[in-house]
């Protein structure tokens, strides 16, 4: 699992995202460092991070057995995380995005399915202008969206990663 952080964050903030769930679920963990304060194609498009991730990838698949691959971020990290899930959806079957501002695709690859949550007191990235039209935009383009809203700010409650965590593995006995 590639997990991506915020504008301004570190790869540790990515990695604890769904660091409580990774035993429980055997996930292998992943997490680059953008170059920048936030990830290349917010900044002046894709480049140093795109290629810094692909030989992540390519060193994780060469290490580890890995059945697939899921890509997820938060904040500017989700946004990072849709536009690269919706480019390789080929590598990546499945993405998570916690309060995601927008997604920036160059092209489209495959049908990964979607997890996306976000905050209805979000000042940062308010829903009305993000998760709400993404998730309508990506349900009309025919993917697979599980979305949820929650009363909170712009962070990650427990109780998502939790749902997040059930719906990656299909796993409802755990949560519930």
């Amino acid at each position: 699992m590639l997990l991506l952080h915020g504008a301004g964050g570190s790869a540790r903030q990515g990695i604890e995202l769904l660091h409580p769930l990774a035993d429980r679920y055997r996930l292998v963990l992943v997490a680059p460092k953008s170059r920048l304060a936030t990830w290349d194609v917010i900044a002046d498009g894709y480049g140093p991070d795109v290629r810094r991730i692909d030989r992540l990838l390519d060193q994780v698949a060469a290490t580890r057995p890995v059945d697939r691959f899921t890509v997820g971020g938060f904040s500017d990290g989700a946004s990072y995380a849709l536009s690269l899930g919706l480019a390789n959806g080929d590598v990546f079957d499945s993405v998570l995005a916690f309060s995601p501002g927008f997604a920036a695709p160059l092209v489209r690859h495959g049908s990964p399915r979607f997890f996306v949550s976000h905050g209805t007191e979000d000042r940062v990235l308010p829903v009305d202008r993000c998760s709400r039209p993404l998730v309508t935009r990506l349900e009309r383009a025919g993917y697979a969206v599980e979305y949820h809203e929650f009363d909170g700010p712009h962070v990650v409650p427990a109780e998502v990663v939790e749902r997040a965590g059930t719906w990656l593995t299909g796993d409802a006995g755990e949560t519930g």
